[in-house]
């Protein structure tokens, strides 16, 4: 007869533990090396640069603050800023816009398959051949303008597109609301898809009309993705490169932004430091405003959230 004991049942959970760490440890060591190598250590050094007075050859030595105060007492450097908030009021203009779309085709209305497919095709498009694409559309005497002639406009009372820069900036904003409006517009939809239909019941049933369940149950029910939409919305409008750059022609005519003044002092001047201090910056407005919004939600939302709610409670009894 064997008198081998078996393993109790603590040991053999304490054994299967083990086997799951050292399985997790082998799994995450490698994209865990990747990540601290190319981004943690990339940003620290960052961080380093931004002291020094430096270029790709060069370190004429520390510096401290020097170069962010450089930042801070030229005009050019405050307009580049400002100019993100052309991107803000469209990225407003964008997620306004994907959130009715979303509404409208939420309802079940005939084609919505289709239309979905032609708002989120932009998405897909890289977003040089976007600017390629407007920079055409844009040129004077080509499709805008032909548009607007046909329809009754006089060419030479059309302004000049990419020059004028009463209007110039306005119309790169267009760019990027057209090509992010519609992957808004189907997060948005899955959101919605996701709301327990019988609150709809129950707020028809109280007499609320489309527009007071938009605010008591669509609203509410889908600020999770709303708020992430309007985050990375925002985070793009600080650090937007691709409409000014290849439409804009690099930022002629007043259309540099913050992240084009960064590549040119990196890229053209060669002053890292300097470039690496922009770059700071413009991740602590990014950190900024994403806490301003984070406590917007947190404060501003909080009746449509207890108004949701008691709608959710109200479903639950009648249901």
């Amino acid at each position: 007869m064997n008198n081998i004991a078996a393993p109790s049942l603590a040991q053999r959970k304490k054994k299967i533990n083990w086997q799951k760490v050292l399985l997790i440890v082998t799994f995450s060591f490698v994209p865990l090396f990747l990540l601290i190598l190319f981004t943690y250590v990339p940003f620290f050094k960052m961080v380093k640069f931004s002291l020094y007075d430096m270029s790709y050859t060069k370190n004429k030595g520390y510096v401290g603050f020097n170069n962010y105060l450089k930042i801070f007492k030229k005009d050019e450097y405050i307009g580049a800023m400002l100019l993100s908030l052309y991107y803000m009021a469209g990225a407003v203009v964008q997620l306004a816009l994907a959130l009715f779309f979303a509404t409208l085709l939420s309802s079940g209305i005939k084609g919505g398959g289709l239309f979905k497919g032609i708002m989120f095709f932009p998405f897909l498009v890289n977003g040089i051949a976007i600017g390629y694409i407007f920079k055409f559309f844009y040129t004077r005497g080509f499709v805008l303008d032909t548009v607007l002639q046909a329809i009754g406009f006089p060419l030479e009372k059309l302004p000049y597109w990419l020059r004028d820069q009463s209007v110039n900036n306005w119309s790169l904003v267009f760019t990027s609301v057209w090509k992010y409006c519609g992957q808004n517009m189907v997060l948005f939809i899955g959101a919605i898809a996701s709301i327990d239909p019988t609150l709809y019941e129950a707020a028809t049933i109280d007499g609320a009309n489309k527009w007071q369940q938009f605010k008591a149950i669509i609203l509410p029910g889908i600020k999770t993705v709303f708020m992430l939409n309007l985050i990375l919305s925002i985070t793009g409008s600080l650090s937007a490169f691709e409409p000014a750059y290849v439409v804009g022609s690099m930022g002629a005519n007043g259309t540099a932004t913050f992240f084009i003044k960064i590549h040119q002092m990196a890229h053209v001047n060669n002053k890292v430091g300097m470039a690496c201090a922009m770059a700071m910056v413009l991740m602590a407005l990014i950190i900024l405003f994403t806490i301003a919004q984070r406590l917007f939600f947190r404060y501003v939302m909080k009746d449509s959230d207890n108004t949701f709610n008691s709608k959710a409670n109200k479903a639950k009894t009648l249901w």
